[in-house]
């Protein structure tokens, strides 16, 4: 009597939605973003941290604070978006919190990006720090014209005004 060998495999996936990492969201237009803006804002923390004769303390003091604010604040939208976090605190509007944050880090790093490159007085790492300044205002407007698309949207074709 012949014998047969049946072999049994069992695979299983795991989805994002069941708590593990989307990695997947380090790969798409928000991510990358969200990725420039935190590597932007962390050599901005460095270069003014790390500069010697800060020729205006006050004003390299403020991009500091606002540049380190911001920083925080994207590394922790990332870690959400990474971990699907913001889908368990459904309580919280996360796309007009965004926006908000988009909007204010926006103007503020502008702001403190053009004091810094007037201040800097050929201090390299305070130019520098400046220039990133302005590249991470950049990746914000970016992400704020995305972030409006995405909460405002455009209003249906069969809709009538």
């Amino acid at each position: 009597m012949p014998h047969a060998v049946v072999t049994t495999t069992t695979t299983s996936s795991r989805t994002p939605a069941d708590g593990t990492m989307d990695v997947g969201y380090a790969r798409t237009i928000p991510g990358l973003l969200k990725l420039g803006q935190i590597v932007a804002l962390l050599t901005v923390v460095l270069c003014v941290h790390c500069a010697h004769g800060w020729p205006n303390w006050a004003a390299f003091q403020f991009f500091e604070v606002v540049a380190m604010w911001f920083l925080g604040v994207f590394l922790i939208f990332f870690l959400m978006h990474l971990f699907k976090l913001h889908a368990k605190m459904s309580c919280i509007n996360w796309p007009l919190t965004e926006f908000f944050h988009y909007t204010v880090g926006a103007i503020l790093v502008f702001i403190a990006s053009i004091v810094a490159a007037t201040k800097s007085r050929d201090v390299s790492a305070l130019v520098t720090a400046s220039v990133f300044g302005f590249i991470a205002t950049f990746l914000m407007v970016v992400s704020l014209w995305t972030s409006y698309s995405v909460t405002c949207g455009s209003p249906h074709a069969g809709a009538t005004v």
